[in-house]
């Protein structure tokens, strides 16, 4: 008997040994991620003049001024508006011209492009270097791929035929002669020897366009080959619809035949039969010189400036094919300068995710797309809320999103430049409900989330706002707030996000009008957070005060665990390691432990201002 307990013994103490050694060998757990989109689409920004450098009212000037303060809540990369010349001084690079120019050449009627010189890029790009403890700030770059605008001269004589808007793969007339203005020469990059690119673009690397100079007309052109020089389609190209004889009620379109020769990319999105054409003139991807030219240019752009990532915009608008070998090469250049992979996002913008994870598919792996599937749930349970609908269901909200369906390629939001009031794609949510929703993405395990500039410093334009998720925080020591004031919830969120949103998530979606979620915290990271958030009104039928409760499971017994967010609710944890924790209706409260390192900071005093 003393010989087994003496082995039992050892076996414990190599046991509790080995332990030791896995607990002493665990990886450090690392700092969560959080992007920052650095713009809104209304920003005002006051560029160099072409004699001069700088600007102290420019954005880049701007971003390099409040980029210490976002690393402070745990900003890790910006994402930046498209630094291409655009098509007038103030245009706002979707508006693309020259990729090749960042803001070095005098032509468009600017040397600046609207966000400032290539000199404040330069500033920008050095200043992010040395943020973050010598880790930096990475900086995606905003790539319109897709079209070009404002050509340099008209090209007459080329064939095109107008094309249904609603159906891209019916045309609408017989072929016919064109003028469009597809010829691209650069005059203020050919003054410097057209640096950096000597490729000039004319009608034959487009596929589409928009304008026909001859007949002053706006209609979806697309550009073919001489009809002479191609055999005929097979059929005649119909309107018409069949309906399926066993199933009353639904109709089904007939394919139009293809034309021969040039014409749309067939790897698109299938919406409106074929989604290759967007807007301006649309680049064919299929030309050799203009992949060669394109591919070139994503070398240059690592090699030149060290870019971290790119945000594809309209990525369902042009083969997946090409965009697959672009991304390729980007990785191949980061890989030969020694770098980290490059961030790769892709704006796939749909309410069906299936669109999206299709698209992903096309790529490749280790890309990433945004979960618009989720920024309309949380715009239809706000809609349900304003409206008083019986509808409104926190546990709907991750319904069919990337966030269940492909939680590692999930880049999630709130809103971004395109959903902003105004815009042509808005998306209405409350301001105040917005604190809930980043609350879920910034808190969670899954996905890397994205806070949009407008949400953080407000808006601007004929529909502006102010910054959002703001809240009335009540004046008490103990609530460590001064004086009752409106402050904006979001830095806090995104501090929480940095500090405490690590390890094992549990959910509570157990409940239409309260959800709740907890992070348990990871070996090096301890301490975890709660969230739980309520759509209830903020008042019942009797005027009282509305407060939800939930009972999860956080830390130990007897702890003390209180909101960050400054409405001063504590819970005690009991004997089962769980606690009653409570939120107002309508808002969102994260707990933390009270001795967690980092409280201190809470709420956080945030400038707004956009000096």
């Amino acid at each position: 008997m003393t010989w087994i307990k003496r082995q039992l013994s050892n076996q414990s103490q190599q046991l509790a040994s080995s332990q030791e050694c896995s607990v002493d060998f665990k990886r450090p757990t690392p700092e969560n991620e959080t992007l920052f989109q650095a713009f809104e689409w209304h920003i005002q920004s006051l560029p160099p003049p072409p004699n001069e450098s700088h600007s102290s009212k420019s954005h880049y000037t701007r971003l390099c001024r409040v980029l210490p303060d976002l690393v402070d809540l745990g900003i890790s990369s910006i994402w930046l508006p498209p630094g291409c010349k655009a098509n007038n001084p103030q245009g706002n690079g979707y508006d693309c011209y020259d990729l090749w120019d960042l803001g070095e050449f005098d032509q468009k009627f600017a040397r600046s492009t609207r966000w400032g010189s290539r000199e404040e890029l330069e500033d920008l790009f050095q200043q992010a270097r040395g943020l973050r403890d010598g880790k930096g700030v990475q900086i995606i770059w905003d790539t319109i791929l897709n079209h070009k605008t404002a050509g340099d001269s008209v090209e007459e004589d080329i064939w095109a035929v107008e094309v249904h808007g609603a159906d891209r793969r019916v045309e609408t007339c017989a072929p016919k002669k064109i003028n469009a203005w597809l010829r691209y020469d650069f005059p203020g990059r050919a003054r410097d020897g057209m640096k950096y690119s000597d490729f000039h673009w004319n009608s034959k690397h487009f596929n589409g366009t928009d304008w026909d100079q001859k007949a002053e007309k706006h209609a979806i052109y697309k550009l073919i080959d001489e009809p002479a020089s191609c055999p005929k389609p097979e059929a005649k190209q119909q309107h018409s619809f069949r309906r399926l004889s066993r199933i009353p009620h639904k109709l089904v379109s007939t394919p139009p035949s293809k034309r021969p020769g040039k014409g749309w990319a067939e790897d698109v999105d299938d919406m409106y039969g074929n989604f290759d054409f967007l807007m301006f003139s649309n680049i064919d991807h299929s030309h050799p010189a203009v992949r060669t030219d394109l591919l070139n240019w994503a070398d240059w752009m690592i090699w030149e400036t060290g870019v971290d990532g790119f945000r594809l915009d309209a990525a369902k608008h042009y083969s997946s094919a090409f965009t697959k070998e672009w991304i390729d090469r980007v990785q191949i250049a980061r890989k030969n300068r020694d770098l980290s992979p490059a961030l790769i996002i892709g704006e796939v913008w749909s309410p069906d995710f299936r669109r999206i994870i299709k698209w992903l598919d096309a790529v490749g792996p280790n890309v990433f797309a945004y979960d618009s599937p989720l920024v309309y749930n949380f715009s239809r349970i706000s809609e349900d809320v304003r409206t008083k609908s019986k509808n409104a269901d926190l546990r709907t909200i991750l319904q069919d999103t990337l966030l269940v369906k492909r939680p590692e390629a999930a880049l999630t939001l709130v809103t971004n430049h395109d959903t902003q009031a105004g815009q042509s794609s808005f998306v209405p949510m409350d301001s105040g409900l917005k604190s809930l929703f980043y609350a879920f993405i910034l808190l969670r395990h899954e996905g890397r989330p994205c806070v949009f500039w407008g949400d953080m410093y407000g808006t601007s334009g004929p529909f502006a706002e102010p910054p959002a998720c703001s809240v009335t925080l009540p004046s008490s020591k103990e609530h460590r707030v001064s004086n009752s004031d409106a402050r904006s919830l979001l830095p806090s969120l995104v501090l929480a996000r940095k500090l405490f949103a690590y390890g094992p998530q549990n959910d509570y979606f157990d409940s239409m009008s309260c959800i709740g979620f907890t992070r348990a915290g990871t070996h090096d990271r301890p301490y975890g957070c709660v969230v739980v958030m309520s759509i209830s009104p903020a008042r019942n039928t009797k005027g009282k005060v509305s407060l939800a409760i939930k009972r999860m499971r956080a830390g130990q017994e007897g702890e003390i665990w209180v909101d960050l967010l400054g409405s001063g609710q504590q819970v005690e944890i009991d004997e089962k390691s769980e606690g009653l924790f409570t939120c107002q209706g309508g808002e969102v409260c994260v707990f933390v432990k009270k001795d967690a390192p980092g409280f201190e900071k809470f709420p956080v005093d945030f400038d707004h201002t956009q000096t």
